[in-house]
């Protein structure tokens, strides 16, 4: 890792500076726009990254989905530290906290297909999951949920992204 900036898991008051590094890439319509109160309600997802200033960079979150399915969620990088390797950093960092949680599968819904391919991801079709887990799963809430199967309820937010999954 670069000695110019440090991965760490997010603190609460983190979540104004997460906020701040996610919404131009919100604007550019890159990412969903979320509500301040569900940064809070994942903090514990989050790991983020800082410079030697203490300057929130890069952010990223793993969700869990199922028994063996986790989700990369809001990686962010602020635009003067790309192609410096921070992307890479978080996701090494949620890909060893998902090994660690028992995963062996990492999702993610993204316009970075050649960030992602590069890192051993590749664009999935349907069928992921078993009937029995898919019912279960159309249970839940979480529109992250709804993205991984695809549901039309979700479609029109994601447009243009590519569904991808990487085997841990």
């Amino acid at each position: 890792m670069d000695p110019r900036y440090t991965v760490r898991p997010a603190r609460t008051t983190d979540v104004g500076a997460i906020q701040a590094l996610v919404e131009p890439l919100v604007q550019r319509r890159i990412l969903l726009g979320k509500e301040r109160v569900v940064f809070y309600e994942s903090v514990q997802e989050f790991r983020v990254v800082e410079d030697e200033a203490g300057r929130l960079i890069g952010c990223g979150a793993l969700h869990v989905i199922w028994e063996d399915l986790g989700e990369v969620r809001t990686l962010a990088v602020a635009d003067d530290w790309l192609h410096r390797g921070v992307g890479h950093a978080i996701l090494d960092t949620i890909e060893h906290a998902a090994r660690d949680l028992g995963l062996s599968r990492l999702f993610c819904l993204t316009f970075e297909t050649d960030f992602f391919s590069r890192h051993g991801f590749e664009a999935i079709g349907e069928d992921i999951v078993t009937q029995e887990v898919y019912a279960e799963l159309v249970r839940s809430q979480d529109e992250g949920v709804a993205e991984f199967l695809d549901l039309s309820r979700v479609k029109p937010n994601t447009l243009g992204n590519t569904r991808m999954l990487k085997h841990l």
